[in-house]
């Protein structure tokens, strides 16, 4: 009987360990290691980004502190900035689009991982940032504005010009990972759920598990298990 309850407990902890290593996700991640003026990466999106609304998520960390801009999304076309995402020197985060932004005191980000999502709607004007699955304060900006298509999306560099131009004092420095990105406003919960590790619908303009990246100058890959 002992040899018996054994086994069994055996077979158990086997089929625990292949569960696991089944429902185990592996995916990419891009690690900038140094402050440069040449490294960045362009992302094929699935669809034009002309944008009424979005909902844009990552997972990011920096060491990078004090007074120091750090770009973590640039959409330009040839004549404009038309979404750009940041942490402002005095660390609040902020997204502009195509002119003034609008920013929001919330958490810094750090070296230990975030969930980092912004949304706006433009019939609306509500926009907010999500930290680790929580929402900021609601902030109107940008009512009736729409993003036009036919640009370059970036992570590391803020172009100044069509895909030139880039700064190394505002560039990434840190890893980025797990980003996707729609053209609707995610619900909270569904928010809420993807930065608490359950999977969810992946974006419909990037999809971090098959959206194409052209690397550029020093940028890793590296392999992860969420």
């Amino acid at each position: 009987p002992c040899l018996l309850v054994v086994n069994c407990l055996l077979f158990f902890i086997d089929l625990l360990l292949t569960i696991k290593i089944a429902t185990s996700v592996s995916i990419k991640s891009l690690v900038f290691s140094t402050e440069t003026s040449t490294s960045y990466v362009e992302m094929t999106p699935l669809k034009p980004l002309s944008l009424s609304a979005f909902t844009l998520c990552m997972r990011v960390a920096t060491e990078l502190s004090g007074e120091r801009e750090v770009i973590l999304f640039a959409y330009r076309t040839r004549e404009y900035d038309e979404l750009n995402v940041w942490r402002e020197l005095d660390g609040r985060l902020s997204f502009y689009l195509a002119g003034d932004g609008v920013l929001f005191s919330v958490p810094g980000l750090g070296p230990l991982e975030s969930h980092l999502c912004v949304t706006w709607d433009s019939s609306s004007g509500a926009s907010a940032f999500f930290m680790n699955g929580r929402k900021s304060v609601a902030k109107i900006y940008k009512k009736g504005h729409t993003t036009r298509p036919e640009g370059k999306v970036l992570l590391g560099q803020d172009p100044d010009s069509y895909v030139g131009e880039f700064d190394a004092k505002q560039s990434f420095v840190g890893e980025i990972s797990d980003l996707n990105m729609w053209d609707y406003v995610l619900s909270d919960t569904t928010i809420k759920d993807m930065a608490s590790g359950k999977r969810v619908t992946t974006g419909n303009i990037f999809d971090w598990e098959s959206t194409r990246l052209h690397i550029h100058g020093a940028v890793d890959v590296v392999k992860r298990e969420l």
